[in-house]
């Protein structure tokens, strides 16, 4: 999925990690049980380093400005840039999301966005440190987006994932998908019944799965501060590769590369198939309702 040249990119909802580190890492935000396992699988311990801006204050890793971000042309050359670029458009599908804006709007208040978090190494988060052993995650505590952008090569390298920009943005797009939750209660979910294949968990999980196909769905009609289309209709190679992204982190993927078994009662995120499944059913979804994965009897058949 390519940006528009001309598109501006807002970095005022940018954050570069900070907090008090103090509450759990809630485990139903995004692929953090799965990037744990997959880092003492293959690595037993962190991923390689990438390049930063100022140091975090906590020592021992960095956290990315976000100055050389201003075009699409810049999201379209740099990992860092496009998470911007679809924070961007995510933030402009959702707060204008019909039903998200008129449970909102009930309450009076406006959409409260995410903070997107890049950075190399370790940051602090409020719901503890982000650091390269933990992977992506979405913190409810700070409304934050974590994402160490060398993630992106070990879905290639080592998961088998085809590389390329829709597939990089389908993660945002996921971890955008619990900030949702969040405000409509029901990320907490994934605490309650947090592992098995009919678990809350997994239930989770996939729904956000179906929220980033939502907004895959139109995010060609995403625009900037000034009106100018932000994203190309993506390709069907593009399509392809983020649904590759998706069976990569597949719980049942990972254990096969573990151990070469699957057991789907240790299952957090959802099987390879269901991930898809809930991904494109996303793509072809009319509301948030069509998303609701509590309301099947198994989630494996979306």
């Amino acid at each position: 999925m390519s940006f528009n040249d001309n598109a501006s990119l807002d970095t005022s909802r940018m954050g570069g990690g900070g907090g008090g580190g103090r509450g759990p890492v809630v485990a139903g935000g995004g692929l953090l049980g799965l990037i744990v396992l997959v880092l003492s699988l293959f690595f037993g311990g962190g991923l390689p380093g990438g390049d930063g801006g100022g140091t975090d204050p906590q020592g021992g890793g960095q956290s990315q400005g976000f100055e050389e971000c201003k075009t699409g042309a810049d999201a379209n050359r740099s990992a860092k840039c496009r998470m911007v670029g679809g924070e961007n458009s995510l933030y402009d599908f959702w707060s204008k999301q019909p039903q998200v804006k008129a449970a909102l709007d009930k309450q009076g208040q406006d959409f409260p966005p995410a903070k997107l978090n890049v950075y190399s190494g370790t940051t602090q988060s409020q719901c503890g440190t982000a650091s390269n052993q933990v992977g992506p995650f979405y913190c409810p505590l700070d409304r934050g987006i974590y994402i160490d952008t060398d993630f992106f090569s070990i879905m290639e390298t080592q998961l088998g994932a085809q590389d390329g920009p829709l597939a990089e943005l389908y993660i945002l797009a996921h971890e955008y998908g619990h900030h949702v939750q969040n405000l409509y209660g029901v990320l907490e979910e994934s605490q309650k019944d947090p592992r098995g294949a009919d678990s809350g968990a997994v239930r989770v999980e996939l729904m956000a799965d179906c929220f980033a196909g939502m907004w895959v769905q139109d995010a060609s009609g995403t625009k900037d501060a000034n009106g100018v289309t932000l994203l190309e209709e993506p390709t069907d190679e593009q399509i392809r590769n983020a649904l590759g992204a998706a069976k990569s982190v597949g719980d049942d993927e990972i254990q096969k590369k573990s151990s070469g078994q699957v057991n789907p009662e240790d299952w957090t995120h959802g099987s390879a198939k269901a991930r898809q499944g809930w991904f494109i059913k996303g793509m072809k979804a009319q509301s948030i309702n069509d998303c609701d994965t509590f309301e099947v009897s198994n989630p494996e058949n979306p």
